[in-house]
């Protein structure tokens, strides 16, 4: 070939080259820098939110209601359930039964008070019709399995009896912790454990031990799964949980991820732990976030799917986690979780030192289009819980749900 002709050619070659980096500089920076079709994943953090009068006040006319002496008044570590029937279950920790009374006081108000000596039981569950609450399951649903042991309902899912079946049941993941001594005033981290409750009758069927973590010596290294769970458009279910390390003291825990297929939630060998690669088994799972310091979850925390992107809500680390909601945002249930976003303060029954918001717990059970969020009020006490009892006896509603609504906008 002449070599002028092999000139022409590279300068050719080059000249198409060129101009194909140019058309696809020019498609890149056409792109937008943040993906915003439906269903992609972006950064996401609460931007308004506004108390939900409505279902908070459904759970004081419940609680306030005085026709039955063996229901529900109040309860903390609220978690719902919407049943196939329309039905929403709603499952409670410990929780007071009994009557509220309304007696008139010296000024002609009236003002809402509990007995001191009200049945106090570890765990219950509340059944709602189209939106009111109709009645309380005998209580407890969940028998202790030992002495000095109990039961805490969390997360539940409905799902097949078996995979591929027809036929469906409630699944229940339960905590169980075991009488410990300070700082372990609320119990020593001891299993976690998946109840099965017949449908439409919500009998009680058997309890499985799904996870135990009695040969973890150390306390605040122990996970409990099923603070939140979530089933993604496949076959899966994705089961979070968290360790105790705030019991111990530090400023955060640690938050981890199970997967389960789904319909075997009631079968240990099929729960899977992330290990920041891959599936495995739990002595080799890692968290997904936390560091021990700023970044971290309190003992309870809630996540749910916004399109592509999932979003993390907890107590703020600190001294700020008695009062504030924080969040996180991540493209898959195992991170890498961005974050803390900007946190909100929801409104507290009273105001001052000992009141506290704490498990903050999304409930798309009843979110008709809406985001809908519970927290738990409590009068936290370090005297081993005897001043508590007194507040909790005196003012009704500072042991009940509340709820708020938000409104997610970009991080």
């Amino acid at each position: 070939m002449p070599d002028d002709a092999r000139a022409r050619q590279r300068t050719g070659t080059g000249l198409g080259l060129l101009l194909a980096l140019v058309l696809g500089a020019v498609l890149l920076t056409a792109l937008p820098e943040d993906d915003d079709r439906e269903g992609a994943c972006q950064a996401r953090t609460v931007a308004s939110w506004s108390p939900d009068r409505d279902l908070t006040g459904e759970f004081a006319r419940y609680g306030d209601d005085a026709s039955r002496a063996d229901d529900w008044t109040g309860g903390d570590g609220t978690h719902s359930v919407r049943l196939p029937d329309g039905r929403v279950l709603w499952l409670f920790s410990d929780t007071y039964l009994g009557q509220v009374y309304r007696p008139p006081n010296p000024a002609g108000e009236s003002y809402a008070w509990r007995d001191t000596t009200a049945p106090l039981v570890r765990n219950s569950a509340v059944v709602m019709d189209d939106g009111r609450l109709q009645r309380t399951l005998p209580a407890p649903l969940f028998a202790d399995p030992a002495p000095g042991q109990w039961r805490w309902p969390v997360a539940a899912r409905v799902e097949p009896r078996s995979p591929g079946s027809s036929e469906q049941v409630v699944r229940v993941v339960l905590w169980t912790r075991t009488t410990g001594t300070y700082p372990w005033i609320y119990g020593v981290p001891t299993a976690t454990e998946v109840a099965t409750l017949s449908l439409p009758d919500l009998r009680l069927e058997g309890i499985v031990r799904v996870l135990d973590q009695q040969r973890v010596q150390d306390p605040a290294k122990r996970v409990l799964f099923g603070t939140t769970a979530l089933t993604d458009d496949g076959d899966w279910s994705y089961v979070f949980g968290g360790d105790d390390a705030r019991a111990a003291a530090q400023p955060a825990s640690k938050a981890y991820v199970a997967r389960v297929p789904r319909g075997r939630l009631a079968d240990p060998g099929a729960w899977r732990y992330w290990d920041g690669e891959r599936w495995t088994i739990p002595s080799l799972m890692k968290p997904v976030l936390g560091d021990g310091g700023r970044k971290g979850v309190g003992s309870a925390f809630t996540v749910a799917r916004d399109g592509g992107t999932y979003v993390l809500f907890t107590m703020a680390a600190g001294a700020e986690g008695l009062t504030t909601v924080t969040s996180y945002w991540a493209c898959s249930p195992t991170g890498p979780w961005h974050g803390p976003g900007k946190g909100f303060s929801p409104p507290l029954p009273e105001q001052g030192a000992g009141v506290a918001a704490y498990n903050p717990q999304l409930h798309p059970t009843v979110s008709r289009g809406r985001l809908v969020l519970s927290y738990d009020v409590n009068w936290l006490d370090a005297n081993g819980g005897v001043t508590a009892q007194a507040n909790l006896s005196r003012n009704v509603s500072l042991y009940r749900p509340r709820f708020v609504t938000l409104r997610l906008g970009p991080g």
